[in-house]
């Protein structure tokens, strides 16, 4: 045995002597009960450690942790009830039971992954469930076979960060940045009508239909994917066939849904966007009550690590104020914190509740009239950097103003066919979280620029998520645009 294959088998040997009593902790890597150099010497964790300035033996939990996320669904329940990592802490317990599955003692927990194999499988929404092997069986070609799995992502280094999709190799990104984001937001259906002219009262007009996912957390979730981000999203769908629709898209782009609020008895939300010939849109809301967040949904450990753990949160309006109060107030609240990316839309009843939390937003976006609707005035980026606002970014006819303490820029519209786009905002919030994450510096005039022309890449009349653009389209209509200028 040579190269990888010796260390990948020194990784696994070390592995396999942690899951061992309560399983993986970082003070078992302090212990000289085991030798955990082979481990602790890898580039993944070297890298992490020295980005979040952690010592080794606390960056090897969450990197590990991390890529059993990464693992097909068997493997990784092996992995993660073995290891005692707790990646299903969250389910609700008339699936499972956390307390047996992450047992201190490593015989309990082998014996509850035989016992509840089906039901394990169903939880992380396995597409194909093998055979529940007996308690010998287990401990020997699938523990083998995990273990020796997790030993390979950890050794072959793949970028801390980015997320396959269950069972697959983790895709190429030429623009793949470390990062993760966590979007809080709506997923909703749209119902997308094509129509000659925006109808006004009393008219009728012709038109197309189409139905897709989408809704303002939705497209921004999987814009970020579309550039090589792993990102969560914050939402609630209704336990019905278009929430089970939601959840299939989210899953095929790559984007985690363990965040994700399944509402019993509830319908997911429609969302009606009405498009003209130009771009232009009028949008109808039908959203149902029940099929929303709660402050309850955020108090938990899962939502609260979301946000804790994120490099940048994403947030529109669509929530119920009360969530974005306290999104708003969490994050404030965090040492570090993220960076905080807000669009102000939809426009909310009595925005002077929002007021207080400003202070905590790094860039708000929205149009002129969204913005004059959050501020009851025509000054409105002077007025939101006063209550705080970091930087304000004025989205009108694809073009954008900046305005913050080092920047006073305005950004000319980029050439484009159509007058809007209703994914255009999407795609700018996005962009421009790319661009901090790939450079872990402050924004400048070429990352809003960047972020303009992701604008751009969106005029499309069909599904708005289908229309979020790759990096390479984005950096193609840099090119031609400065060449053309």
């Amino acid at each position: 045995m040579a190269g990888n294959d010796a260390a990948i088998e020194a990784v696994r040997n070390v592995l396999s002597r942690l899951r061992k009593r309560r399983g993986l902790r970082s003070n078992r890597l302090d212990s000289t009960e085991i030798d955990a150099a082979a481990l602790l010497g890898l580039r993944v964790i070297g890298q992490h450690a020295e980005r979040l300035g952690l010592r080794r033996q606390d960056a090897a939990v969450p990197v590990i942790r991390e890529m059993v996320r990464r693992m097909p669904p068997t493997d990784r329940l092996i992995a993660d009830a073995e290891l005692a990592l707790g990646l299903l802490d969250d389910t609700p317990s008339d699936q499972i039971d956390p307390h047996r599955l992450y047992a201190p003692d490593l015989g309990a927990r082998r014996e509850y992954l035989c016992e509840r194999w089906r039901q394990l499988h169903e939880a992380v929404r396995a597409e194909t469930i093998p055979p529940a092997p007996t308690l010998s069986q287990l401990r020997r070609n699938p523990e083998h076979r995990a273990f020796a799995e997790l030993a390979r992502l950890l050794v072959d280094g793949t970028t801390y960060g980015s997320h396959p999709p269950e069972g697959a190799p983790a895709p190429h990104h030429p623009h793949e940045v470390r990062g993760r984001v966590t979007v809080v937001g709506d997923a909703v259906i749209d119902h997308l009508y094509r129509v000659e002219q925006i109808p006004q009262a009393h008219s009728t007009v012709t038109g197309s239909f189409i139905a897709h996912p989408g809704g303002k957390g939705l497209a921004r979730a999987v814009a970020l994917a579309r550039l090589g981000i792993e990102v969560h999203l914050m939402a609630a769908v209704g336990d019905d066939e278009a929430g089970r629709q939601i959840l299939d898209f989210l899953h095929e782009q790559q984007i985690r849904t363990d965040l994700i609020k399944i509402v019993p008895s509830s319908p997911t939300p429609v969302t009606a966007v009405i498009v003209a010939p130009s771009g232009e849109q009028a949008i109808i809301a039908c959203k149902a009550d029940p099929a929303v967040l709660t402050a309850e949904d955020l108090t938990g450990p899962a939502a609260h690590r979301a946000l804790r753990d994120a490099d940048a949160v994403l947030m529109s309006f669509e929530q119920p104020v009360p969530i974005l109060e306290h999104v708003l107030a969490t994050v404030g609240a965090l040492e570090p914190r993220p960076t905080l990316i807000v669009h102000a839309a939809p426009p909310v009843s009595r925005p002077e509740r929002l007021y207080p939390h400003l202070r905590v937003v790094d860039f708000l976006i929205g149009s002129g009239e969204e913005l004059r609707l959050l501020t009851g005035s025509t000054e409105a980026a002077w007025q939101l950097r006063m209550h705080g606002v970091q930087t304000v970014c004025t989205i009108d006819d694809f073009g954008c103003s900046v305005r913050s303490d080092r920047l006073s820029v305005d950004i000319p519209p980029f050439p484009a066919l159509l007058t809007g786009s209703p994914g255009a905002h999407a795609a700018f919030s996005a962009a421009l979280a790319y661009r901090l994450l790939r450079s872990r510096q402050p924004a400048d005039t070429g990352d809003f620029t960047w972020a303009t022309a992701a604008m751009v890449a969106t005029q499309s009349l069909d599904d708005v998520p289908s229309a979020m653009p790759p990096a390479d389209r984005i950096d193609h209509i840099v090119k031609l645009a400065s060449e053309e200028r």
